[in-house]
C-alpha cells in the first residue's frame, strides 16, 4: 500500500499547502535577514545607476551594451523610481528567491508528495548559493523563479495533453529575456520527456511551444553576440569548475555536501517510470545537470561559463535530494504495517524537516560571512567613504580603467567637487555605463597642466599584471608612470587609490618613502 493512499484528499491539500509556505516563509526570512549590508558591489552599482536613468536613456544605453540586461533594467527603473535604496534594490530578488522556494516545493509535492516537497523547498531555502543571489540587485535570483515555474508548468501539462502549453512557452519567453542564458533550459525539459517516453502528441505541443520561445529570443541573440566584449573576462572552465558547481549546489561544508550526494544517489533509484510518467528524479537530474554541463562544454570553445548564470539549475538538486531521503523514509517504515505509517507521516516530516535545520546551523557561518560587505568582490560605498576623507574640492582624479568610476556613479558623495579629468560625457548623457572620455591626445594637454593627481585603479592595472586595451586608459598609464612620482596610497579591496604629483615639483618625494594612507574596515 502506498503512502499517498493513506491520506485523505483534504489532509493531501492541506499538507502540499503546508509543504509551499513552510519553504517559503523560511526563505523570506533568510532573504530579509543582513540585506541592508551597507554598500553595493560594482554588479549591483550598475543595476542601481542604470534603473534611475529614463526609459530613452536606458533604452539607447541597451543598444551599445547589456542588452542581456535589458528587461531587468527596466523592470527596476519601474521598482526603484518611488525611492532608490539599497533594500529596495534587492527586495525584488528576495521576493523571487521566495516564489522559485515555493514553486520547487510544489514541484516535489507534485512528483513526490507533500513531505518531498517540503524537504525540497527546505533544502532550496538554506542553500547558500540561493540566499547570495537572494540579496543580488542582478536578474538572477528572478531567472531561477521564472525557471522553477516554467518547470511546474512543464510537469502540468504532460498528464494534461498538452492544453497548458501557451502558459509553459510564455513564462519560459520571458525567463529567456531576463537572461538568455536560461533558454538551456529548454535541453533539460526535452531530456525530461526522453526520461518519461511521453506520446507523439506531447513531443509535437511541447516543440511548438519550445520553437515559439526560441524564435522570440533570436533579436536578443542577435543584439547580445554582437556584444560579446563584454564577457571577455569569463574564462574555459575545468575539471575544478564542474566540482565546485557540484560543491555549490549540494553545500558548502562537508557534512551537509557528502549527505547530500548520497541521498541525491538513492533518488536517482527511480529516475525512469512507467511510460508518460514524470517521475521527481527525471524531472530533477536534467534540471540539475544539463543546463551547467552544456554551458561548461559550449564554453571550451567560447568561454561564457560563470556560475551564476545558471543558478536556476540549482532547483534540481534538493529535489533529488528530498526523492532519495523520501525512499529511506518510506523503507525504514514500510515494515510496520499501514496502520502504524499513517501514525509516523507527521513524525517522518518534522524529521526532516529538523535534519534541514541542522544543515542550515551546520552552514550558518558560511550564510553570515556572505552577509558582510567584504564578502562581496568589493564594496563601493567603503571606497566612496575613503574617497571623501582623502579628496578636496578641485583635486583631479584619474579613474583607470573607466570602470573604476563605478563608486563615484554609485556613491557620488564622496567625490563631490573633484575634477574627473579624463571625462567628456556623462554615463547618462553618452548612453555608456560608466561615460565616454577623451581621447589620448586631449587627456595629455589635460595632464600636462596639472601638479598632482588623484588615481583610483584596479590593483592588477595598477600593478601591471592587466594591460589595459582602451588608448585612452593606455595613455593615463603611460602619462602617470612617466611626469608624476608616487607620493601616497591606500588600498581596498581590489582598488588602489594613489596620490601623484608632477616629478619636477617633487624632488624629495623619490626619496621618502610613499605614504600609506590607513584603511578602515
Amino acid at each position: 500500500m502506498s503512502i499517498r493512499s493513506l491520506v485523505d484528499p483534504e489532509s493531501s491539500r492541506v499538507r502540499r499547502g503546508a509543504a509551499v509556505a513552510v519553504p517559503a516563509t523560511v526563505m523570506l526570512v533568510v532573504g530579509l535577514w543582513g540585506i541592508d549590508r551597507g554598500g553595493m558591489w560594482r554588479d549591483e552599482a550598475v543595476t542601481f545607476q542604470v534603473a534611475r536613468r529614463t526609459v530613452p536613456q536606458i533604452w539607447r544605453l541597451l543598444h551599445g551594451v547589456d542588452a542581456v540586461h535589458g528587461l531587468y533594467y527596466l523592470f527596476m527603473h519601474a521598482v526603484l523610481a518611488p525611492h532608490p535604496g539599497e533594500v529596495l534594490l534587492r527586495l525584488p530578488s528576495v521576493c523571487a528567491a521566495v516564489l522559485a522556494t515555493g514553486l520547487v516545493a510544489a514541484l516535489g509535492s507534485r512528483l513526490a508528495g507533500p513531505r518531498a516537497g517540503l524537504w525540497a523547498g527546505l533544502l532550496y531555502a538554506v542553500t547558500p548559493m540561493v540566499g547570495h543571489y537572494a540579496q543580488e540587485g542582478r536578474s538572477y535570483a528572478m531567472v531561477a523563479a521564472g525557471a522553477a515555474g516554467a518547470t511546474l508548468l512543464l510537469v502540468r501539462a504532460v498528464p494534461a495533453g498538452g492544453r497548458s502549453w501557451w502558459a509553459y512557452g510564455t513564462v519560459l519567453g520571458i525567463t529567456c529575456w531576463l537572461h538568455e542564458l536560461a533558454v538551456l533550459l529548454l535541453l533539460a525539459h526535452a531530456s525530461t520527456l526522453a526520461l518519461a517516453r511521453v506520446p507523439r502528441r506531447v513531443w509535437r505541443g511541447w516543440g511548438c511551444a519550445a520553437a515559439a520561445v526560441v524564435v522570440a529570443l533570436l533579436p536578443m541573440v542577435v543584439v547580445s553576440h554582437a556584444q560579446s566584449a563584454q564577457v571577455a573576462w569569463v574564462r574555459e572552465p575545468t575539471a575544478d569548475t564542474a566540482w565546485e558547481l557540484l560543491r555549490q549546489f549540494a553545500g558548502p561544508t562537508d557534512g551537509v555536501y557528502w549527505t547530500c550526494l548520497v541521498l541525491a544517489a538513492l533518488g536517482l533509484t527511480r529516475l525512469v517510470g512507467g511510460r508518460g510518467e514524470l517521475t521527481c528524479a527525471g524531472v530533477a537530474l536534467p534540471l540539475a545537470v544539463v543546463p551547467p554541463g552544456v554551458l561548461m562544454l559550449a564554453s571550451l570553445l567560447t568561454p561564457l561559463y560563470v556560475p551564476r548564470y545558471v543558478l536556476y539549475a540549482l532547483a534540481g538538486a534538493p529535489l533529488l535530494v528530498a526523492a532519495g531521503a523520501d525512499r529511506v523514509a518510506c523503507l525504514l517504515t514500510r515494515a510496520g504495517g499501514p496502520e502504524l505509517l499513517r501514525a509516523r507521516l507527521p513524525l517522518l516530516a518534522l524529521t526532516g524537516a529538523l535534519a534541514v535545520a541542522l544543515a542550515f546551523v551546520h552552514q550558518l557561518p558560511v550564510l553570515r560571512q556572505d552577509r558582510l560587505p567584504e564578502h562581496r568582490p568589493d564594496n563601493l560605498a567603503a571606497m566612496s567613504s575613503d574617497a571623501a576623507r582623502a579628496l578636496r574640492p578641485g583635486d583631479p582624479v584619474l579613474f583607470l580603467p573607466s570602470q573604476a568610476r563605478s563608486a563615484a556613479l554609485a556613491y557620488p558623495a564622496g567625490f563631490r567637487g573633484t575634477r574627473d579629468v579624463a571625462l567628456a560625457a556623462g554615463a547618462p548623457a553618452s548612453g555608456t555605463l560608466y561615460g565616454r572620455e577623451v581621447g589620448p591626445g586631449l587627456l595629455r594637454r589635460r595632464l600636462a597642466g596639472l601638479d598632482r593627481v588623484w588615481v583610483i585603479a584596479d590593483r592588477r592595472t595598477a600593478g601591471g599584471t592587466r594591460y589595459p586595451p582602451d588608448p585612452t586608459d593606455r595613455a593615463k598609464l603611460t602619462v602617470v608612470q612617466d611626469r608624476f612620482v608616487l607620493r601616497e596610497e591606500s588600498a581596498r579591496d581590489g582598488v588602489i587609490m594613489r596620490l601623484y604629483v608632477r616629478g619636477s615639483l617633487a624632488t624629495g618625494a623619490r626619496a621618502c618613502p610613499v605614504r600609506q594612507r590607513p584603511v578602515r574596515s
